[in-house]
């Protein structure tokens, strides 16, 4: 049977299921990309109707890192950006729009407009980049027989976007949004499902993410190993992902064995 190898110690498992963003594309590249377009239009919007949201508070909005000129250049990994769904990121930029003064209805109205805005800018750039060692590693996991699905809050449709214009889209024989399932991280639903879909038992499979929800899923699901994906500005400061089971800086600090024992 494959063996998982980490730092931490070594795992045999049939399948590996992947957390997307932060984990097998950069975060920033693509949700940065996503995030700057969303609340430029959102501010804009809101001018337009003589409202103003407070400059100050649009990093706590989502959970984003803006630099001096507004540029979003780090995330929250336990914030609403990277662990939300849509729906979630919608609601919280709705209710803003409410508390500034715009109905229930009128703020939903400009959240949408602002995501058509972002989705046309992301199509039309399609901002994705794989995380370091990312494909060298895939290739290693189908060479030594690992099935491997994706497990996203992002909707499925979307996820499936993502996977083709980073043209790594064959390697997965399954891809779980969160539009599949009742619950979503840190609930098990979706890795169950992917499980199921692959054919496999949880405690056969291991699960890579850069959240702690991605971690909380990994243990409720029963998964035999939760590795965690952090920078390398991250990787010391153990309370952002408390869950995991292992730590790691990059895909060059994993590895697929044989089991020969």
């Amino acid at each position: 049977m494959p063996e998982l190898i980490t730092p931490q110690g070594e795992h045999s498992i049939s399948a590996i299921l992947f957390d997307k963003d932060g984990t097998l594309l950069q975060f920033v590249s693509l949700w940065g990309s996503w995030g700057e377009c969303f609340l430029g239009q959102f501010t804009r919007q809101l001018e337009q109707r003589g409202l103003k949201f407070p400059v100050q508070y649009l990093a706590s909005l989502l959970g984003t890192v803006h630099d001096a000129e507004g540029r979003i250049t780090d995330y929250d990994r336990n914030g609403p950006l990277a662990m939300g769904t849509m729906s979630d990121l919608y609601a919280i930029l709705s209710w803003q729009g409410y508390l500034l003064g715009l109905s229930w209805a009128e703020s939903k109205e400009l959240v949408e407009l602002c995501r058509q805005e972002a989705d046309v800018m992301l199509e039309r750039s399609r901002p994705v980049l794989p995380l370091p060692g990312l494909l060298r590693f895939l290739d290693d996991c189908i060479a030594k027989g690992i099935a491997l699905a994706v497990v996203t809050a992002d909707e499925t449709a979307a996820a499936e976007n993502h996977l083709r214009w980073l043209g790594i889209q064959h390697y997965f024989s399954a891809v779980i949004g969160t539009d599949q399932v009742e619950r979503g991280k840190p609930f098990p639903d979706m890795a169950l499902l992917a499980c199921e879909r692959l054919g496999v038992q949880p405690a056969g499979a291991a699960v890579i993410g850069d959240t702690n929800g991605d971690m909380r899923m990994a243990k409720a699901a029963g998964a035999a190993v939760a590795v965690g994906i952090a920078g390398a500005a991250d990787i010391s400061v153990r309370g952002l992902l408390p869950d995991a089971d292992s730590l790691v800086q990059s895909y060059a600090e994993l590895s697929i064995g044989r089991n020969t024992r």
